[in-house]
């Protein structure tokens, strides 16, 4: 399979909206990684835009697990937005620490019941997909090809990493690379090429932001001590 098989033909079939949309959602996604990286509060009204756009696009192609985390993505940015205003000392940048061991505790918890839900979810798909409707439906998990197991695991690894960013985490970052990693060949299957480089941009700017939050509290900690 060559470039214009993955990148190309899978748009031949696309609306202009439908291309401008997904375009539009991966620039204001990069852009609120950027601010992410800079612990600059943009990163919420910024990646608002982009996850409200994804949410159309995940639902129309079947991933539910990713739809539902940007609904919630969009949920957290707002917690967020309000949580890094009130510990802004300029209303733009954070500082930024390691998690608690409670905390681990409760993103451990957070995991493994975004898991089951992200499953029960899918075992819902099929009546779903029948607008709502149980006539000749059966429920299941036969449906699920590998993308949507890995839809499942992103799902459960997002909502770690995005309520560690909101917390001013620096493990959040693991979190994304991981998880923007594992979606890369994921949205290729899917069709969603414009999509995947996103995935790849991202996981490449994670690692810079986990080196930089690193970086950030060392020099912080030099100063208080």
């Amino acid at each position: 399979m060559n470039l214009y098989d993955l990148f190309v033909k899978p748009y031949e079939d696309y609306t202009a909206l439908q291309i401008m949309l997904e375009a539009t959602g991966t620039f204001f996604g990069i852009l609120s990684v950027y601010f992410s990286i800079k612990k600059n509060i943009w990163v919420y009204p910024t990646g608002i835009v982009s996850t409200l756009i994804y949410v159309y696009i995940l639902f129309n192609f079947g991933l539910l697990g990713d739809c539902i985390i940007n609904i919630y993505y969009t949920a957290m940015s707002v917690y967020g937005w309000i949580l890094w205003s009130k510990n802004s000392e300029d209303n733009v940048h954070v500082d930024v620490a390691w998690a608690t061991k409670k905390e681990w505790v409760f993103a451990t918890a957070l995991f493994f019941i975004s898991l089951l839900l992200v499953t029960i979810i899918y075992y819902y798909k099929p009546y779903i997909d029948n607008n709502f409707s149980m006539e000749g439906t059966n429920l299941g998990l036969y449906h699920l090809d590998w993308a949507n197991w890995l839809d499942v695991l992103t799902t459960s690894i997002f909502l770690v990493g995005m309520w560690l960013m909101a917390k001013q985490r620096i493990e959040n970052w693991i979190f994304w690379i991981i998880g923007d990693f594992i979606c890369m060949p994921m949205m290729i299957f899917k069709g969603l090429g414009i999509t995947s480089v996103q995935y790849l941009v991202f996981t490449i700017m994670a690692i810079i932001g986990y080196v930089n939050w690193k970086k950030s509290f060392k020099e912080k900690s030099k100063i208080k001590s």
